[in-house]
C-alpha cells in the first residue's frame, strides 16, 4: 500500500472509521474515499460497486455496521441483523467483484461463545452458544466472517477478519439506553449531575469484566493489518483464512467503570445496581496474540482518556 493508493472507508463518520481517517491523514495517505449515507446506500449492492469501480478503489475497510448496547439488540433485533446482512454483503461482494487489493472486515467480540473463562481465541468461534443478549447481531458478523472466509478460499480474495473487544472513543453514539455501556455511562453520570439526581441507576449487578480498547488504538490495529503481506497473515493464523483479535487488556468490571465514571464526572449522587436487569456477558476477554506479532499493542488506557471524552460530549450537549 502505498501513500496514494485509493482507499474506501465505509462508515467514516463512526467511531471507528472517524478513527480510521485520522490515522490515514495523519500518516499522508492522499487518496482517501468517503461518501456521506444519503448519497450512497451501502446496502444497495449494484450503487456501491459501481462507487468503488468509478473511483478506482484499491482497498476497502469495512467500518460501517449497525451497532448499539444490550438495550438496542433486544429492542431491535431485526434491525441488527438485517442492516449489518445487507451491508457486508454489499461491501464484500464488490470486493469480491473487482478485486480489490485487500479489504478488512471488522466483527466484534460478541461472536464468540458465551461462558469461556480463558481467554478468548479466535479458534473459540462457535464452539458453544452465543449470548441471547447480542445474538442477531452476533449471528450478522458471523455471516460477515464466513463470507469472508468463503472468498479468501474459493476465489483467492485478499480479506482479512478482525475482531475488535469493546470499543470507545471520539465520535461515538451518547445515548442513556441505547448506546454502548461506556457512552451510556457517562450520559448517565453528566445527566444526573445536571439535574441534581440523588442516584444513578446501572443496568445488573456491577459484576461482569469488559475489555475496553481505544477506536484510535484500532484504527492503528487496522493499518498495520493493511500494510503486511497476504503470506505473512496466513503464516500468523495458523496457514488459514486470517481472523485476528484485537484486544487491549485493559479491564474493568461494570462497578469498576461505573465508579471510575462517577469521580471523573464529579457527580455525588449514589449508584444503584438494578439486579432486575440483564448483565449480558460475565467476561469475554481476548487473546491477541496474533496480532502482537505484527509489533502491534495498545497504547491508550480508558482512564487517561475519559476526560477529553467527556469534554466532547459537553461540547455536544
Amino acid at each position: 500500500m502505498k501513500k496514494d493508493s485509493r482507499i474506501f472507508i465505509a462508515g467514516h463518520k463512526g467511531l471507528v472509521g472517524s478513527a480510521v481517517y485520522r490515522n490515514l491523514i495523519s500518516k499522508g495517505y492522499k487518496k482517501l474515499f468517503i461518501v456521506n449515507k444519503n448519497k450512497l446506500d451501502l446496502k444497495d449492492k449494484k450503487k456501491t460497486e459501481t462507487y468503488l469501480k468509478k473511483n478506482k478503489i484499491e482497498y476497502l475497510i469495512i467500518c460501517a455496521a449497525k451497532a448499539g448496547g444490550i438495550v438496542a439488540n433486544k429492542l431491535y433485533p431485526v434491525e441488527f441483523f438485517n442492516e449489518n446482512i445487507l451491508i457486508q454483503n454489499s461491501l464484500l461482494n464488490s470486493a469480491l467483484s473487482l478485486r480489490l487489493k485487500r479489504t478488512i472486515f471488522l466483527g466484534t467480540s460478541c461472536i464468540y461463545p458465551n461462558g469461556i473463562n480463558t481467554l478468548i481465541e479466535e479458534n473459540d468461534l462457535l464452539k458453544g452458544p452465543i449470548h441471547e443478549t447480542n445474538e442477531a447481531y452476533a449471528i450478522a458478523k458471523i455471516a460477515g466472517i464466513k463470507l469472508c472466509k468463503a472468498m479468501y478460499n474459493q476465489y483467492g480474495l485478499d480479506v482479512v477478519a478482525l475482531m475488535p473487544t469493546n470499543i470507545y472513543g471520539f465520535n461515538d453514539k451518547y445515548d442513556e439506553n441505547l448506546s454502548h455501556v461506556i457512552p451510556s455511562m457517562l450520559i448517565k453520570f453528566i445527566n444526573a449531575k445536571k439535574k441534581g439526581s440523588p442516584y444513578v441507576k446501572v443496568w445488573g449487578n456491577g459484576k461482569p469484566l469488559r475489555e475496553f480498547l481505544s477506536s484510535d488504538d484500532l484504527a492503528e490495529a487496522i493499518f498495520v493489518v493493511l500494510k503486511t503481506s497476504k503470506s505473512k497473515l496466513f503464516k500468523i493464523c495458523s496457514n488459514s483464512f486470517p481472523i485476528i483479535n484485537i484486544g487491549s487488556g485493559d479491564i474493568y468490571s461494570i462497578k469498576e467503570l461505573a465508579f471510575l465514571i462517577k469521580r471523573k464526572i464529579g457527580y455525588e449522587g449514589q449508584i444503584l445496581f438494578n439486579k432486575k436487569f440483564p448483565n449480558g456477558v460475565i467476561k469475554k476477554n481476548l487473546n491477541y496474540d496474533r496480532i502482537k506479532k505484527l509489533n502491534w499493542s495498545p497504547k491508550i488506557k480508558l482512564v487517561n482518556s475519559l476526560d477529553s471524552i467527556i469534554s466532547e460530549i459537553s461540547f455536544l450537549t
